[in-house]
């Protein structure tokens, strides 16, 4: 902390550059004791296919290219790299605007969906259609045994080590990926916990690596969008900091993925696959 000269700049004022180094803040008691912090960043990313204008989210602006390779993945646009034909960010002013070529028969496909979207208000999930594409028809998983105990050993440790830019700003979610042994390799980060999961499995997509060793952890609670989205991806196991919903563990037991959550102070729990009960004996 420093004290500062009252008669400075105010926020508004100060120069531009000063945001890609942190931003000033004041304490609330004591409006002239100020400091510096970094933070996270947002912007609207804009996605188009082969020139149609398809949605616009809000993202932390790293990892774009993984972030709509994943999406594409994980929405049911895509179901390989390989009908990606090519991508290309640009900047425009505060927003990014993303042109992504893939090939004439998901674009058929992606152009059919949004026929039978088509009418649809904005209060999230109305008609047969939304309901269509919020509890969609998923392939089940090959199932693949759970990872072993000492794979999640102070996983959350290793995980604050991983998180370079949480560790600067806060404020984001992470994916991570760990490989066959346990040992923590990619780790993509966002403002939005779906974005997170995104920017991995755009990442592990684009450099074809297996999804079916090691497992994915994430640090938000996980919904059962999270579930859609590891599943379309052939992920094995899914590993989540926080509670998950009870959808989601009866969609993760429906589709054969391994769901654990591991808690601050218990040992990790394995919901998915379902325990085995043992009879009661008298």
């Amino acid at each position: 902390m420093s004290r500062s000269n009252p008669h400075a700049d105010t926020p508004s004022e100060q120069p531009a550059s000063q945001a890609l180094h942190g931003y000033i803040y004041a304490e609330l008691k004591n409006s002239e004791v100020t400091g510096q912090t970094p933070l996270a960043e947002e912007c609207a990313v804009a996605i188009s296919y082969n020139g149609i204008s398809h949605t616009v989210m809000m993202a932390t602006p790293a990892d774009i290219e993984d972030f709509v390779a994943g999406l594409s993945l994980s929405a049911g646009i895509i179901h390989s790299i390989d009908d990606i034909y090519g991508m290309q960010v640009r900047r425009v002013g505060e927003a990014l605007n993303v042109e992504v070529e893939i090939s004439s028969r998901t674009f058929w496909a992606l152009k059919s969906q949004r026929r039978q979207m088509a009418g649809t208000s904005g209060c999230g999930l109305c008609g047969v259609e939304a309901l269509e594409q919020a509890l969609p028809q998923l392939d089940r998983l090959r199932k693949v045994q759970l990872p072993p105990a000492e794979h999640l050993a102070n996983l959350r440790q290793r995980i604050n080590e991983a998180q370079q830019l949480g560790q600067r700003s806060g404020a984001v979610h992470a994916a991570l990926f760990a490989n066959a042994e346990g040992e923590l390799g990619l780790c993509r980060e966002d403002i939005g916990r779906h974005n997170a999961l995104d920017k991995l499995i755009g990442a592990l997509m684009r450099q074809k690596i297996n999804t079916r060793a090691g497992f994915v952890v994430v640090t938000s609670r996980c919904s059962l969008e999270l579930i859609h989205k590891a599943v379309r991806a052939n992920l094995a196991t899914l590993v989540t900091l926080s509670a998950p919903t009870g959808l989601a563990v009866e969609w993760a037991r429906r589709h054969r993925l391994n769901l654990i959550h591991l808690p601050h102070q218990s040992p990790p729990r394995v919901y998915s696959p379902a325990p085995l009960i043992p009879e009661h004996r008298e």
